[in-house]
């Protein structure tokens, strides 16, 4: 009896440092790490800061008056790595056959189902940007989800892509938003150009009551009928292909808490394991004898 309750209490040991050892490695991640003062995601992309090789709109300075971006972010949900978000535009593009209908309700979609939130009252951070799969997980599990200006701009970019339009990303000093190619839609009240292409209407999901369309004043100039993206304020365009996930470094430094990225979980120690097995056959051979 005696043997039975040491073998007892070392099976109990072992198993709460199983568990124990299981919850202390859990953090919340899609790879999440944080290097500098800056949360990395396993595409080695920056969600905490937009400039940059490594930042999540790759923002680049060309001259004293022009920069250049590249919203990498957005190439997380779309091509190879479509998922949640690229199958809600689908959904929506099954349900509405009519392009104008199908437009104004991905529109819709997000701009009532996202709570506008800076990013400091959500995550603690000045800046931290979602990918879309993240916001649209958020949407689905909870019915709403919470977000600034970049997190809506890259749902909608891909969203619209996946339901078979042409979608843009628009960089303006303190903000980001989206620009779908929809040259028949007459509710709007203005169409831009990119790069010379007219046709492409403002969607501006900030705000609660917009209509899409509607851009804001500061972003025009009075009357002209058609306002060209020029240089100063950079457009880019949602390529159909997207890039390949950048390596993560061998060695990710402290693991990032407070996220919302989900959990990963430690497998149970191996030693552990066969400690357990050890013992169990001792007490299986003085049974015997």
């Amino acid at each position: 009896m005696k043997r039975a309750g040491v073998l007892l209490g070392l099976i109990v040991v072992l198993l709460a440092a199983v568990a124990t050892a299981g919850y202390a490695s859990a953090f919340p991640s899609e790879g999440s790490y944080e290097r500098g003062g800056d949360i990395f995601d396993d595409w080695e992309i920056c969600r905490t800061r937009a400039f940059g090789e490594d930042g999540f709109y790759q923002i680049t300075e060309l001259g004293l008056t022009e920069i250049g971006f590249r919203p990498v972010i957005a190439f997380q949900s779309l091509g190879e790595n479509a998922d949640l978000a690229y199958s809600l535009g689908e959904q929506i593009a099954n349900e509405y056959p009519d392009r104008v209908r199908r437009a104004e309700a991905i529109f819709h979609f997000v701009r009532d189902r996202v709570r506008y939130t800076p990013d400091i009252e959500r995550t603690g951070n000045e800046e931290f940007a979602q990918n879309a799969d993240k916001l649209a997980m958020a949407i689905v599990e909870d019915g709403i989800g919470y977000g600034d200006c970049e997190d809506m701009t890259v749902l909608l970019a891909v969203m619209y892509k996946a339901a078979g339009f042409r979608s843009a990303i628009v960089l303006v000093p303190g903000h980001t938003a989206v620009l779908v190619y929809l040259p028949d839609y007459n509710k709007a009240t203005a169409v831009f150009e990119v790069e010379g292409e007219p046709g492409w209407v403002w969607a501006e999901a900030t705000g609660r009551n917009n209509p899409l369309g509607w851009a804001p004043k500061e972003y025009l100039n009075v009357g002209i009928d058609t306002y060209e993206i020029s240089a100063e304020v950079p457009a880019y365009e949602i390529p159909a292909e997207t890039a390949a996930p950048l390596k993560p470094p061998p060695t990710p430094g402290m693991a990032v808490t407070g996220t919302g990225e989900g959990a990963t979980y430690r497998p149970f120690p191996f030693l552990g394991v066969i400690g357990l097995l050890f013992f169990m056959s001792l007490f299986r051979r003085r049974r015997r004898r």
